[in-house]
């Protein structure tokens, strides 16, 4: 998920600010354009990160439906791995489905995950995201 969107950031000139626990940090070379910032260990530790540095000209890209329910009103898009846009209109039923989720891991039922993810799914991402970024360019 990261290098593709690393590479349709490059392909529209965007800067990307990846926000990530210290316990996930590399070495790998990344473009100029890219830039990190590093967490303490924690559980929602980058989350508060993201919701101190994000602006109404971002798109943040995550899969934690919190996350997404804390920035819709501060970023420009939130989106998900999926390509689908967290919009006021269906964070409401995603929490709720995460809460029932996790009210049935804790009385021990077993609750299906998601599915992996495929190249099929990182080729609709793309699309998705570069659909996205045309369409406030225009």
């Amino acid at each position: 998920m990261k290098d593709t969107t690393i590479e349709v950031a490059k392909k529209f000139s965007l800067p990307v600010l990846i926000v990530t626990s210290i316990d996930h940090y590399s070495r790998k070379e990344y473009p100029e354009f890219v830039d990190f910032i590093y967490v303490d260990r924690g559980a929602d530790s980058a989350d508060f990160k993201i919701v101190s540095v994000i602006q109404p000209t971002d798109i943040l890209i995550t899969q934690d439906y919190g996350l997404a329910s804390l920035t819709l009103v501060k970023a420009a898009h939130v989106v998900h791995q999926s390509g689908m846009e967290y919009t006021t209109m269906n964070i409401d039923s995603l929490l709720t489905q995460r809460f029932i989720g996790s009210k049935m891991r804790q009385a021990k039922q077993r609750t299906k995950g998601p599915k992996p993810f495929t190249n099929e799914d990182r080729v609709h991402f793309k699309k998705s995201l570069e659909d996205l970024i045309s369409s406030d360019l225009l």
